[in-house]
């Protein structure tokens, strides 16, 4: 199962105010264990960046003037998430901005139901609780000392570590692919069962050990349990 971590960062927070997005970052996984993949793109926005969005992100004008606008890294984009499910922290907003980029240059909006929302899990399982990026990591005790400033694939990277243990874990499941009867790439873990040995495992009692557990079974009585079995 193919799923990618996604971040982006912009420089508002309304598409249709004339927001736009200036900064991409995602890390793939596969059954969910980090592949080492990743896609970063900073992008020109093609307006000027608010200074309260500047002091969120740190990406200014002069930074962002020589970086390709967004029609031009479409289709890299596009290719690089193809139909594996998003996970994204507050999914809502992220897709939003992204939905108003891919129809700006008139290509198919991104299914919300592609989304995982990390945000909506963590207030699932900790109601009542903080379920910022950072709080989460407070909970679960990541390493976030490098996120002076929000960055889009630093933020993927740290996101992704909070998303395993939402979901039970850094290996919820073992992606095994055993041959002849076991589990294969894919298959429900709860379908799989044992299989039998071959050869009964010999036994590690000794012979004073069992004399010693007869006699003890002896002074029981007759009605023992260990006599019916």
């Amino acid at each position: 199962m193919r799923e990618i971590v996604l971040d982006t960062e912009t420089t508002g927070f309304e598409p249709d105010q004339g927001d736009r997005i200036v900064e991409i970052g995602a890390v793939e996984l596969f059954n969910h264990v980090p592949t080492g993949n990743t896609y970063h793109q900073y992008i020109n926005p093609e307006r000027g960046m608010p200074q309260e969005a500047f002091e969120v992100h740190g990406l200014g004008d002069d930074f962002l003037r020589d970086k390709p606008v967004f029609s031009s890294i479409a289709q890299a984009f596009v290719e690089f998430i193809g139909d594996a499910k998003l996970v994204i922290h507050n999914a809502a907003f992220d897709m939003k901005f992204l939905n108003a980029e891919l129809s700006w240059v008139r290509r198919a909006v991104i299914p919300m139901d592609q989304a995982i929302d990390t945000l909506a899990i963590a207030r699932r399982r900790f109601p009542g609780s903080p379920a910022s990026l950072d709080a989460l990591c407070r909970r679960f005790g990541i390493d976030n000392s490098s996120r002076t400033l929000h960055g889009a694939l630093l933020d993927s990277e740290i996101l992704a570590e909070v998303y395993l243990e939402l979901i039970g874990g850094k290996q919820p499941d073992f992606a095994l692919n055993v041959s002849q009867g076991g589990m294969t790439e894919g298959s429900d873990i709860g379908d799989w069962r044992p299989r039998p040995r071959p050869d009964p495992l010999p036994s590690r009692l000794s012979d004073s050990e069992k004399a010693a557990h007869a006699a003890f079974v002896e002074t029981l009585g007759d009605a023992a349990l260990w006599k019916r079995l």
